[in-house]
């Protein structure tokens, strides 16, 4: 036989019930807000990597980089040429690139791999043509245009940037440009 219940023992039974389950989750909830500072007690200290372990570069600031292609631009603008130029930091990412005044479509990707070839091997990006009668594969290296006119930006004999120009008539005239934006840096 199945007893009931009054209306009154299901209410109290009911409101028994719901104050256990919320005993039950403020429990939790306590302990999880106090988890975090076990945790941290628990955890290990983090490693510190020594001074042998460890490598410092410098870097071209943004204001830097801007001089130098303002002043590349400014050299070829002076000569009639419309280019590009633009200056990556030592891993080859670009800083900025910036397009003269009618300055050809193809010159803006050029620009950018001349720079990030002549960083890539601290040497005039001219020099490094010349290179490749000894050594043809230099070209396949992705990211890279083995054609006057890119330049690298030392500190201390280690290259820190390059700069690349691109769409005056020859490699000539756009090396000579990355070289003045180069100077300016000095």
């Amino acid at each position: 036989m199945k007893k009931t219940l009054s209306r009154r023992a299901r209410i109290a039974t009911g409101g028994a019930v719901l104050a256990a389950v919320a005993a039950g989750t403020f429990g939790t909830v306590a302990a999880n807000a106090s988890a975090p500072d076990a945790a941290v007690a628990a955890a290990p200290a983090a490693a510190e990597a020594g001074k042998r372990d460890t490598t410092t570069s410098t870097h071209l600031t943004i204001d830097a980089a801007t001089e130098a292609a303002q002043a590349a631009l400014k050299a070829a603008k002076k000569e009639g040429q419309r280019i590009t130029v633009s200056v990556v930091d030592r891993n080859g990412n670009t800083i900025l690139t910036m397009r003269g005044d009618g300055a050809g479509p193809q010159s803006y990707e050029s620009a950018v791999k001349k720079a990030f070839t002549a960083v890539s091997w601290n040497a005039t990006t001219t020099e490094l043509a010349g290179r490749l009668k000894d050594a043809p594969n230099l070209q396949d290296i992705p990211g890279t245009l083995f054609l006057g006119g890119g330049v690298p930006v030392t500190s201390g004999k280690a290259p820190i940037a390059g700069i690349g120009v691109a769409g005056a008539p020859s490699g000539t005239l756009d090396e000579k440009f990355a070289q003045a934006g180069a100077e300016a840096l000095n």
